[in-house]
């Protein structure tokens, strides 16, 4: 079928080319097998997916694959695609996403879901993976929504748990071997459940005795990365160069879904960062470099690593940033090398105002931490501190909530001098996830939200702190999703009949078309919100990260007890169960 389209017609035309520098796709006749991977969102936050630009490379080596992409289209696209009869296609082949061999969708957050619909309709994919048949593409989901995807899993008909740069060649082999054999959808599908990690949501699903154990990379030294990662044609959320130094985090947050699902820490070596570096500035010319892990300041040497970063950027006035940075791993040496080029901002993630919270949740800094690296970026010239805090969090009172307002006074008190600096505060709601100590907890509804947050704004009125709140909207519908179950699939589809897309996105959320739909079909959205039994069955329980139940509930009890659990990789093994310590284990580099 033809998929040219007069894209002068949509705003944002760059979106849909393909193409882009160190595009790889391969010629479509050539390709035994034929995959197109999907991000169910705009094309500027899908080109900003570090794990779909890995997985592209990963299919693409394959001498007898290809992987094309495609991401979800903005309304007006949408809408010209339904006026003018064509299907979605791969931005790379131009070939309807239906012809695919394989069709892959990161599930990345909840708010994405009726993109994912989207994508499927304007495919001309059924929704449903039971009612597809020999002639459709296999539908296989994965990333960090895979953990609990039962609002959405009879969308998929397989996905993947954990790390998918060994696994998606092993499913790509079976799904070619499959093809040339002639296999029907059925005999597709036995082969697939032989995969670890796989789940087939219709076989595997809620309370029928299998658990799905998530796969891991052993080793990210090992593990591929992009050496000419692909280059966007207009502006992307991070427009930069992104190099993964680690993965997972043991911290132990226990608020922080991630810091479970990703265990163990796992680094790669300086040297191979330097190497990875060099190629992607060569062949991308951006600049700007961006060391990326779930806590940056964690990597064993991040010393070393930024120091030789420095030598080798600032010549070529190139930046080096390092996000998702935790108070007290930031040294001021460190600051001062950063500083030299460009400063590319400055956050500080507390979380909580109070020491009593922060002992709650297991974040292991204190106040003076906070204040003392405030008054070393204020001193390394930074001008502009953020400061990211959550309301709504298990045992919070209304004094936690004014400690927040005190907490950003006395950042603003370390600017030297008389004014020259601002703080922002971006507040999020708490939303409890599976897979973690607080999976269990109440959420805070929509009007208690507000009431929290005129609180914090009516103790903040200074001219140089400004506070920014998550929508209150949006922050139900994720509690709502991130612990929902196969039930909420049909408010899911009644919601984008009704209108829903880019809930993510605020000037397109409308909580309107959810409550209409919930009303309609008799769910009560609100009852996903609620404390939860610890000895409650749960929609996820089916869905092994390894992190044991017991370790939960422990930590669960410690929160209470505001007792401090520490750093495995610094106060020793804590029992969660995630390592076997032959293939599975930590693995750090320290200065080399």
């Amino acid at each position: 079928m033809d998929t040219l389209i007069d894209l002068t017609k949509v705003r944002n035309p760059s979106r849909y080319l393909g193409l882009e520098v160190n595009a790889r796709c391969g010629p479509w006749d050539k390709a035994r097998l034929r995959t197109c991977l999907v991000f169910p969102d705009l094309y500027e936050i899908g080109m900003s997916h570090l794990g779909l630009r890995i997985l592209y490379h990963v299919v693409n080596d394959l001498p007898w694959a290809l992987a094309d992409r495609a991401y979800c289209p903005d309304r007006d696209l949408e809408e010209l695609l339904r006026a003018e009869g064509r299907p979605l296609w791969g931005l790379e082949t131009r070939r309807p996403l239906k012809e695919f061999d394989l069709v892959g969708i990161t599930i990345p957050y909840e708010l994405c879901y009726t993109n994912i619909l989207t994508i499927l309709d304007l495919s001309q994919i059924p929704f449903r993976a039971r009612d597809r048949g020999q002639g459709h593409p296999l539908v296989i989901g994965g990333g960090s929504g895979a953990f609990n995807p039962e609002p959405v899993a009879e969308l998929f008909d397989a996905i993947l748990l954990g790390d998918g740069e060994e696994a998606v060649k092993e499913i790509a082999q079976v799904a070619l071997k499959s093809k040339e054999e002639g296999l029907s959808r059925r005999d597709v599908l036995d082969r697939l459940e032989e995969i670890a990690g796989l789940y087939l949501p219709d076989r595997h699903g809620p309370g029928r005795g299998v658990r799905i154990r998530k796969r891991t990379v052993a080793s990210l030294e090992e593990a591929p990365f992009p050496s000419s990662p692909l280059v966007p044609f207009n502006q992307i959320i991070h427009d930069r160069l992104g190099v993964e130094i680690a993965r997972g985090c043991t911290r132990g947050c226990r608020f922080c879904q991630a810091g479970f699902i990703y265990r163990p820490v796992r680094e790669r070596r300086p040297g191979t960062v330097m190497q990875l570096v060099e190629e992607g500035l060569g062949s991308t010319g951006w600049d700007e470099v961006s060391l990326l892990s779930l806590s940056t300041g964690d990597y064993s040497s991040i010393s070393t690593l930024v120091e030789a970063l420095m030598g080798r950027c600032q010549p070529e006035h190139v930046a080096v940033s390092l996000p998702s940075l935790r108070v007290g791993t930031l040294t001021s040496s460190m600051m001062e090398q950063i500083r030299q080029v460009r400063k590319t901002g400055f956050t500080l993630a507390p979380e909580a105002g109070s020491e009593r919270l922060r002992q709650v949740i297991n974040k292991g800094i204190t106040e003076g931490d906070l204040i003392e690296t405030a008054a070393q970026a204020y001193r390394a010239g930074w001008k502009n501190l953020k400061l990211y805090c959550m309301i709504g969090l298990p045992t919070e009172t209304d004094e936690d909530l004014l400690a927040i307002a005190h907490l950003a006074r006395k950042v603003l008190d370390q600017r030297p001098g008389k004014g020259g600096g601002r703080v922002t505060i971006s507040i999020g709601t708490f939303v409890p996830k599976p897979h973690t100590p607080f999976q269990w907890e109440a959420q805070i509804g929509m009007e208690e939200t507000d009431r929290r947050i005129r609180l914090i704004k009516d103790a903040l009125r200074h001219r140089d702190i400004k506070i920014k709140w998550h929508d209150p909207a949006q922050s139900f519908l994720e509690g709502v999703f991130s612990r929902g179950d196969r039930t909420l699939l049909r408010v899911l589809t009644r919601a984008w009949e009704l209108g829903a897309r880019l809930d993510a996105w605020s000037d397109h959320m409308d909580l309107a078309n959810y409550q209409g739909a919930a009303e309609e079909l008799g769910v009560d959205l609100a009852r996903y919100l609620e404390q939860r039994p610890v000895d409650d069955y749960l929609a996820w329980d089916h869905l092994d990260t390894g992190v044991e139940r017991q370790y939960l509930i422990r930590e669960r009890e410690r929160a209470w007890q505001q007792a401090y659990t520490p750093d495995c990789r610094r106060g020793g093994c804590q029992r969660c169960g995630v390592c076997d310590f032959k293939m599975i284990k930590p693995q750090v580099w320290k200065d080399e």
